[in-house]
């Protein structure tokens, strides 16, 4: 028989909260241990040659005549002798030789990139990531930012935030004053063309630091300190890529002050398509602001909304995928990203579709996911060889 017992309540107190917080850390600890431990160490992919040609863009044909020349990496050949393999590294050199027409040009600096939203959840970091990963794997030299506390990129990269980032590899030094170039943070990573800068809990004092060098210092700039951080190092890079912290910072200003463009991943459901309303809102009032009191001036090359997490199966995507195309006319991105079991395992262990080695599951699915992010790295591309030539043209 069913008993009606009253619920009785146990007060936590912010030391019981404390120690909630302790739990969570070692948990998280233990889980990313686990997966990243020394032997799981993240690696780079190896190609074939037929996956070498995709990756020049050319005939699998072409590659072979090339390889008689002996003036890029001959790869490994296995004991049977039927097989050659490319590791990413032996890679790059071929991808820029038969893709020279289009990297940098000559006189052109880096491209900066901003992945904003309001909202977490959305695929924010994992656009970036992708995206990164994705312009590496076309022979482009890609920076990325790390500039949310919760480091979520850091950890995609291998990276423990909490035990393994020092305040000197993040933005903070620059944010505080400490440095005036972004150069100090900068290390490469485990995908060769990728370098990082990253993001810990300690990031968070940049949102008191900001503000109070903007009372202490005449003249000084709250929203340009990350923007003059990148000067001496645009020319070493094709790409920059910042993933934002979710909401409108003064980290996440900066950012975006510092951006030549902005990409929103923005999942077409109502509550999602609501938060970036009200992110444009803010982000335009902040603007105003700063063009009334301060007589900024600012411009983007592009600004560009990228639908990801899209379900096909729930019958309202339709609908907002509809009104998402109508409010921002010319902005959306022709390619989606799926809702697939593939992000969500891939996700779990702390990686994304171009770190899966061999997929367990429907090769089918696979194939939609990954094809569905290179779409979008050549969309990008295409954008970002357009601001290069708008960088000449000037």
């Amino acid at each position: 028989m069913a008993t009606n017992k009253e619920l009785l309540l146990i007060p936590e107190s912010l030391a019981d909260v404390m120690t909630q917080a302790d739990k969570a850390g070692y948990m998280m600890n233990a889980v990313r241990g686990a997966l990243l431990a020394p032997e799981n160490r993240k690696s780079a992919p190896h190609f074939n040659t037929t996956e070498l040609a995709a990756l020049c863009d050319a005939d699998r044909s072409q590659i072979v005549y090339r390889s008689s020349k002996n003036d890029l990496p001959a790869g490994t050949i296995n004991p049977g002798g039927n097989r050659r393999t490319f590791t990413l590294d032996e890679a790059l050199p071929w991808v820029r030789e038969f893709r020279a027409k289009k990297l940098r040009p000559e006189g052109a600096q880096a491209v900066c990139i901003s992945v904003a939203n309001f909202k977490g959840g959305v695929g924010k970091t994992t656009t970036t990531m992708t995206l990164a990963q994705g312009l590496a794997l076309k022979g482009h030299k890609v920076l990325v930012l790390d500039c949310d506390p919760q480091g979520s990129l850091t950890t995609l990269f291998g990276i423990l935030p909490d035990t393994e980032v020092e305040e000197e590899q993040t933005i903070l030094p620059v944010c505080l004053g400490q440095e005036s170039s972004i150069a100090p943070a900068i290390q490469e990573t485990y995908w060769p063309g990728l370098d990082l800068v990253c993001a810990a809990p300690l990031l968070f004092a940049a949102e008191f630091g900001l503000p109070a060098r903007q009372m202490r210092e005449e003249h000084f700039e709250f929203w340009n300190v990350l923007n003059h951080a990148l000067d001496d190092v645009r020319d070493r890079y094709d790409v920059i890529i910042i993933d934002t912290p979710p909401a409108l910072s003064y980290v996440t200003i900066n950012a975006l002050m510092a951006s030549d463009g902005i990409l929103m991943p923005l999942p077409p459901n109502a509550l999602d398509a609501a938060s970036a309303a009200q992110f444009w809102r803010l982000f335009s009032d902040l603007a105003g602001q700063l063009v009334e009191q301060r007589g900024v001036t600012k411009s983007f090359d592009f600004v560009r909304v990228l639908l990801t997490r899209v379900d096909g199966q729930d019958s309202t995507t339709s609908t907002i995928r509809d009104w998402i195309t109508k409010t921002y006319e010319g902005k959306v991105l022709p390619a989606e990203i799926p809702k697939t079991t593939v992000a969500s395992s891939s996700s779990a262990e702390f990686g994304t579709v171009y770190d899966v080695a061999k997929y367990e599951g429907s090769q089918k699915t696979y194939k939609r996911a990954k094809d569905a992010y290179e779409r979008v790295a050549e969309l990008m591309e295409d954008i970002i060889r357009a601001s290069w030539r708008r960088q000449l043209a000037v």
